[in-house]
């Protein structure tokens, strides 16, 4: 399995991380067996989020730890905060809430401290020093060990650490084959066509010039969770392709559509969202492939993709 480095630091991890936000439907022993099959193919990262499953999955996540028997360091453990559900709807980045988003978190999980704690999608209303407090609280108090944001643009991203002291070493992205925003906004520079269009702030660059683990998160899905693309008749060429590469690196479709990802020099780690053991294990052999450049290219123009 390929290693990543997470941010500037010297903490090292499995390129591919396993997402328990579909977890809150398995019993303790399904989520057992899949936590189990994430170590068998050297995935040892865990991404959460409090309001996967209304909490819920973060419950069965530690129940299957006991269950399986599995030390908590064996895997790297991070969780995100901030986004309120239910009647009440908004994002929170209030310090009292962060607080008490991690001690929840600790409690239904079952464990004593977070890797990393991201803070979800961005608060319009967030007051940096608000989240500053929180931070250090939590380092200090041993809760949490890194930081990081999800879905920030890098205006958000400088606008926070210009004010906490912990380095934001993560940003949560989505991408994939087949949502490549970042990647098309680079190459069609002084255009005028839809793909010039710069959606994001220039956040690849951004990550890349900055020590930022870009974790790229639906990496099967097209749209906005419309779908999978692989295996889909919707997108025969892509597919025709995906299964040329597999047959050629003895692999399968989902192995090579995350090695895609991998290939990309901006250190990124890929989050999986299935709980399907059979699954992890096909997407887990990416982790041991590198596509060549005109691979990587052939792929990028199966999916409908161009140059200008």
């Amino acid at each position: 399995m390929l290693q990543r480095k997470i941010g500037n630091s010297y903490w090292e991890t499995s390129a591919i991380a396993l997402g328990n936000m579909r977890m809150a439907a398995l019993t303790s022993t399904e989520a057992a067996e899949v936590l189990d099959t994430a170590l068998e193919n050297e995935i040892n990262f865990i991404d959460s989020a409090d309001m996967y499953g209304n909490g819920k999955s973060e419950l069965i996540f530690g129940e299957a730890l006991k269950e399986a028997k599995i030390s908590r360091d064996k895997f790297f453990i991070q969780s995100k905060g901030g986004i309120v559900t239910g009647d009440e709807k908004r994002y929170d980045f209030s310090k009292q809430y962060l607080l008490d988003s991690v001690d929840g978190i600790l409690k239904r999980m079952g464990i004593e401290y977070l890797d990393s704690y991201l803070l979800h999608r961005p608060d319009p209303l967030m007051e940096p020093e608000e989240i500053a407090e929180a931070f250090d609280i939590l380092q200090a108090n041993g809760k949490v060990r890194h930081f990081g944001v999800s879905n920030f643009n890098p205006e958000q991203f400088q606008m926070l650490q210009a004010v906490v002291d912990q380095k934001l070493m993560i940003n949560q992205l989505q991408f994939s084959i087949m949502h490549t925003g970042m990647v098309d906004y680079g190459m069609h520079t002084n255009m005028t066509d839809t793909r010039s269009f710069d959606h994001d702030g220039g956040i690849l660059e951004f990550a890349r010039r900055n020590d930022v683990t870009i974790q790229a998160w639906s990496p099967f899905q097209y749209g906005f969770f419309e779908g999978v693309f692989v295996d889909n008749d919707k997108f025969p060429e892509l597919n025709e392709l995906l299964a040329k590469l597999a047959k050629k690196y003895d692999t399968n479709k989902n192995a090579i559509a995350v090695a895609w990802i991998l290939r990309h020099p901006a250190n990124m780690q890929v989050i999986l969202g299935t709980m399907n053991p059979k699954r992890i294990k096909e997407s887990a052999a990416g982790g041991a492939i590198t596509l060549t450049k005109q691979e990587w290219y052939d792929v990028y123009f199966a999916a409908g993709n161009d140059l200008p």
